[in-house]
This record gives C-alpha cells, sequence and structure tokens, in this order.
C-alpha cells in the first residue's frame, strides 16, 4: 500500500467523548503524510488541554520518524507510541483509544474507518469519504451496526469567503436559487501535482471528481442546503499524459523530476529544492519505492483533467461545475442565480505561475496564501450581489490568520472542541461526505457509460434525500 500526502484539507461534527471535565480524548492518527501535520500541530498546541495523540501509524516508518522530530520541536516530552497499520484493531483496544484520525491515500479510508469503528472508535478522516460505492456502502453499515461517529472535514466551509456566499443565499437576498455555475481552476504548479502522486490513477483517488471535486459539491449541497439528484458528466486527459506530451512534440522524458544534470522544466519537482518533501519523501524511498516526484507527462495517467458537470438537485436548482486542472492561474468563479437576483463570487489564489523566478513556488495557495503582485489579474476575492431592479453592491469579507482564510482554526476549533451554535451550519457529518462524494462517484460512471446518473440508483446504503438535512 501507497501511504501519501493527500491534498488539501476539511470540517466537521465532533465525534463522541466522554464529557469528562479535563479528559483529554486519546487519539490514533494513521497516515503520516503531508496532510497529517495539521492534526499533529493541533494537537500539540492550541488543543493540548483536550486532546493527546497516542500513537501514529504508516507503512512507512521514516515518515513516522519525521513526525516524531516533528513533535519533539513541538514540546512533545518524548516520542509517542507507534503501531504497524495491520494492527489497529487490537491497538485501539488495548489502549483505549477513542478516536482515529485517518490521513491516508483515499482508497484505504472505507478499510481504516470501518476498522476502526468496529473497534470501538470513532473516525475524523480526511476528504473524500471514500471513492466507491461498495466503500459508501461498507461504511454506512459500519456506522448502522456500531453507532459510533465519522466526520469527513470540510476546512472550505469554514473560509471567510465562502461563508459569506453562505449567509447571503440562506437570508433568503437573492430568492429561492434556480442555478449555480462553478468554475474552478487549477494552475500548473497545484494542478500539475495531482498527475505525479498517487493521485494520478483513478483507482487510488477516484480521480479529480472525487479526490479534489468533493470539496466543491460539500460547498454547493451546503450553500444551497439541497441533495444532488442526477448527474451527467464529460471530461478526458487533454494536456498531461504521455500521449499529450507526444502530441504537442515534447520529446522524451525522464520518468521522475528528482534526476541530476536535468534542465529547469516548470513541470519538474525535484525533492532536494525542498527540505521538507526531501525529509519526508526523498529520503524514505527505501522502505516502500514511493516517488512523490513522477513526470506528469509519463504514462499511467488514468484521472481526467478536464471536466464538466450537469448536476440537477432534489429542490430544483440545476449545477453547471467545470475543473481544469492545466491553468495559468489558479482560483474559482461562483454564480447564483435565484428569484430575486444573483450573487458572484471571485477568488484569485495565484495570479500567474512565472516560470522565470527562482523564488519557490507553493503547491496550494488557497491554504498557504501568498502575496503577489499581476498588473491585470490580482490575487484577492469579491462577493458581488446584485437584486433585480437594483445596483449592485460588494460584501465585505474578513479573513482571520491561518490557511484558508482562517477556515483551518475554526475548522480545528470545532473538531477538538466541539461545535457551538453556529447559524451557518458549516460543522457536518458523514452524510454530507456521503453526499459529496455521491456526486464523484456517478459523474465517473456517466464519463464510463456517456449517460446521466441518478444518486438514488447507486445504492450507497443511506437516504440522502432533503427530508435527511
Amino acid at each position: 500500500m501507497v501511504n501519501v500526502d493527500t491534498a488539501e484539507t476539511h470540517p466537521a461534527t465532533t465525534p463522541s467523548t466522554s464529557g469528562t471535565a479535563g479528559h483529554r480524548t486519546r487519539i490514533a492518527l494513521i497516515g503520516t503524510g503531508g496532510r497529517s501535520e495539521m492534526y499533529i500541530r493541533a494537537i500539540f498546541g492550541q488543543h493540548a488541554d483536550v486532546a493527546e495523540l497516542v500513537a501514529l501509524s504508516d507503512v512507512n516508518p521514516g515518515r513516522v520518524e519525521f513526525y516524531q522530530e516533528l513533535i519533539k520541536e513541538l514540546g512533545g516530552s518524548g516520542p509517542v507510541g507507534s503501531f504497524e497499520p495491520g494492527e489497529l484493531t487490537s491497538f485501539i483496544q488495548a489502549h483505549g483509544i477513542e478516536r482515529v484520525i485517518v490521513t491516508t491515500p483515499d482508497y484505504t479510508h472505507a478499510d481504516y474507518i470501518v476498522e476502526a469503528l468496529e473497534a470501538g472508535a470513532d473516525v475524523v478522516v480526511e476528504k473524500p469519504l471514500t471513492i466507491d460505492v461498495e466503500g459508501c456502502r461498507r461504511i454506512t453499515t459500519a456506522v448502522a451496526e456500531t453507532g459510533r461517529n465519522v466526520v469527513v472535514t470540510f476546512n472550505y466551509r469554514y473560509s471567510p469567503r465562502n461563508s459569506a456566499l453562505k449567509e447571503v443565499i440562506q437570508n433568503g437576498v437573492i430568492g429561492k436559487v434556480t442555478s449555480i455555475d462553478f468554475s474552478w481552476v487549477l494552475d500548473t504548479v497545484h494542478g500539475a501535482d495531482y498527475f505525479r502522486r498517487w493521485h494520478r490513477d483513478k483507482k487510488n483517488s477516484g480521480g479529480l471528481l472525487i479526490h479534489k471535486a468533493s470539496h466543491h459539491f460539500d460547498l454547493v449541497n451546503w450553500w444551497i442546503n439541497d441533495v444532488p439528484e442526477r448527474v451527467f458528466a464529460s471530461g478526458g486527459l487533454r494536456f498531461y499524459g504521455d500521449k499529450n506530451a507526444s502530441d504537442r512534440g515534447l520529446g522524451v522524458r525522464p520518468e521522475r523530476g528528482t534526476v541530476d544534470g536535468l534542465e529547469r522544466d516548470p513541470f519538474r519537482l525535484d525533492l532536494r529544492d525542498d527540505e521538507r518533501l526531501k525529509a519526508l519523501y526523498y529520503d524514505n524511498e527505501k522502505f516502500d519505492g514511493y516517488r512523490r516526484d513522477q513526470d506528469v507527462f509519463t504514462d499511467g495517467i488514468t484521472i481526467e483533467d478536464n471536466l464538466a458537470l450537469v448536476v440537477d438537485y432534489q429542490g430544483g436548482p440545476t449545477l453547471s461545475y467545470s475543473l481544469n486542472a492545466h491553468s495559468p492561474w489558479e482560483g474559482y468563479r461562483v454564480t447564483v442565480n435565484g428569484t430575486e437576483g444573483r450573487a458572484e463570487l471571485e477568488v484569485v489564489e495565484r495570479a500567474a505561475v512565472e516560470f522565470s523566478t527562482d523564488k519557490k513556488t507553493v503547491v496550494d495557495p488557497s491554504a498557504t496564501p501568498i502575496e503577489e503582485e499581476d498588473a491585470v489579474r490580482r490575487n484577492g476575492e469579491r462577493l458581488i450581489v446584485q437584486r433585480h431592479w437594483e445596483a449592485a453592491y460588494e460584501v465585505p469579507i474578513i479573513n482571520g490568520e491561518g490557511g484558508h482564510g482562517g477556515g483551518d482554526n475554526l475548522l480545528l476549533s470545532d473538531l477538538f472542541n466541539g461545535p457551538g451554535v453556529d447559524p451557518l451550519g458549516r460543522p457536518s457529518g458523514y452524510i454530507d461526505g456521503l453526499r459529496s462524494v455521491s456526486v464523484g462517484i456517478a459523474g465517473n460512471q456517466s464519463l464510463d457509460t456517456n449517460l446521466p446518473v441518478h444518486i438514488s440508483e447507486l445504492g450507497l446504503g443511506a437516504d440522502l434525500s432533503r427530508d435527511q438535512a
């Protein structure tokens, strides 16, 4: 099993705790790739009073050791425990583990979630919940049989700009929602990164419709408080991969980026250029052979880089969604049409990818905000509302400190302290996780059949209808 960094993060209804004053929830974390660091820092930082990290687990012992060193730097009294992934059940039961945080590759989520639930622990899992129908069924069965809790973290809900749009819609400013246009573009730094890691194989990630877009589908579900019903998808691999490279005359390329003697290349990732990537991945290849730096124009890529969907909702609205993974800039545009007006959110997270600079480029500008100068396209965000027969006006967006405009910190607070009263309903449960992946699962089936897919006919194992909201 390959076990590495699952892309970006996401929010939560808190799993059950003992409720005893001063109690620290006993936590085991499985999957020590890049995504695990946010949780480790939270447990040994702001939330040390309510959470205790008992142990780490990964198929790669080098990555476990990397985070043991980080724990020392964070002031831990010593290394925490560790165990083999195959020992999850026995470790939970022998050490009184109350909650398991899962940050492993997507295709392993269902296995670890089900095992942890059956062993007696609640689960927090990075999005997506799982990648296919079978995984959904197994998880819903385990939840029903154990009565335990599963949280899928959706931190995009907590981003101030997305919360501001939710508030506009929820307050009825634009009336009843009739349609949504949603365009998301990943640039040739962030987008390319999915094509050099384990995500490039759809068997591992479910493709970008599930691994990446489950974020976006959850946002729409939450913004309009509705449930997806029917999906039609179109798309393909049109930029990355060996065939596209050959068609554009790119010539023979090395299989990986960490190679001596190569000229600079905007699509090549040399892990030695980044101290953290070198320590976490390159130095630990000897344990599992995993390469974090595969070339984006080699064979073996089975996911799409251009995608478009039409999604009908049970309450009537239609979503028109597109995703492009090789854009020269990064960000998104959302338009929500209603019976009384229109709301438009535009976000530019990186105005341009410039190959001429020697400055290290942030992979995910949403999680790690950047400042950038561009005369035409400027980094920033803008939410505009215009009601029928009225002038447009701008809705202020107030950001906090940290990733995703301060959204990560808000999510972690809900996760470790329990959600307080939230009129926007940002904390999510596992049904929200099911609803988000249902669109991607149906979309993948539609890509295979060239036909629309009704989500109710997938048999995901749970009632996703609106009256369950």
